[in-house]
């Protein structure tokens, strides 16, 4: 039989690949580091400690804006993901139709949009809101991150979806059960590992996000990511560096459930 191409047997392959795992992840790693200095200079080694992380853990501001990123993710990633379960069912769970594949486009695009298309259009929107309703609370941002989040919360509850076997509805259905029977008895409970991965997949979206926050955010809204912003157009300590490799972790890990869920075996 003919081999397939392997694209490892390419001269300098093995260097190139060093190379560009190097650009990626040599930054990151030098900003770990610095996060363990005993000094105040991000850029001269003085020692290991844990100093900053304890300053980071007992600044207020740093605490009162980690809140506040917490309230923001798990809400938006819970509306977006109950908007992007139902749109996933409508898109999946059905017979062929005109107009389906559009729907599915619809979903999918704001993936290809530059956010700050996204952050522009999300700010003339909310300003108006703002004008016309007089309210500036928080629920505007969480908005925003949420229609921001759908797309992504969108794609492992499809593609989970899209593997089940519908052949065990069809049997809760010749067992004389409801539609809302089956899919909460069947369908919901086969579902919920992807449901479970696009909401961490949101969650991390939403923690992470600095564009959408920066436009839509009204005074006092700062977020943990907009506010190591501020930081850095002032006095730039290895707080940031500590701050940052604590985001780094957490996201981490949730990255690597989100691949553990959206791998795990149906059963």
């Amino acid at each position: 039989m003919r081999k397939g191409f392997d694209t490892r047997s390419l001269p300098g392959f093995g260097i190139m690949a060093l190379l560009c795992f190097a650009a990626l992840y040599l930054p990151i790693a030098v900003l770990v580091v610095f996060a363990f200095n005993a000094g105040d200079s991000i850029a001269v080694m003085q020692g290991l400690s844990l100093r900053w992380f304890v300053a980071a853990a007992q600044n207020e501001q740093v605490i009162d804006a980690s809140i506040r990123s917490l309230q923001v993710a798990v809400a938006a990633a819970g509306l977006a993901t109950f908007v992007a379960t139902l749109a996933a069912v409508a898109t999946t769970r059905t017979h062929r139709y005109r107009g389906r594949d559009a729907k599915i486009m619809l979903f999918t695009v704001p993936l290809m949009v530059p956010e700050i298309v996204t952050a522009v259009a999300l700010l003339i929107l909310v300003s108006k809101l703002k004008v016309w309703t007089g309210y500036t609370g928080l629920g505007y941002l969480i908005l925003s991150h949420a229609a921001f989040c759908v797309p992504f919360a969108y794609m492992p509850i499809r593609a989970r979806l899209s593997g089940m076997d519908t052949t065990l509805e069809a049997a809760a259905a010749d067992l004389y059960a409801s539609r809302w029977q089956a899919f909460a008895h069947v369908t919901l409970p086969l579902l919920l590992p992807g449901i479970i991965a696009g909401f961490m997949l949101g969650f991390v979206i939403s923690l992470d996000d600095v564009v959408i926050t920066e436009f839509v955010k009204s005074a006092g809204q700062d977020t943990l990511p907009t506010y190591m912003l501020g930081q850095l157009r002032r006095n730039i300590t290895p707080e940031i560096n500590a701050i940052s490799t604590a985001f780094l972790m957490l996201s981490i890990v949730l990255i690597v459930l989100f691949y553990l869920l959206s791998n795990r075996k149906k059963t």
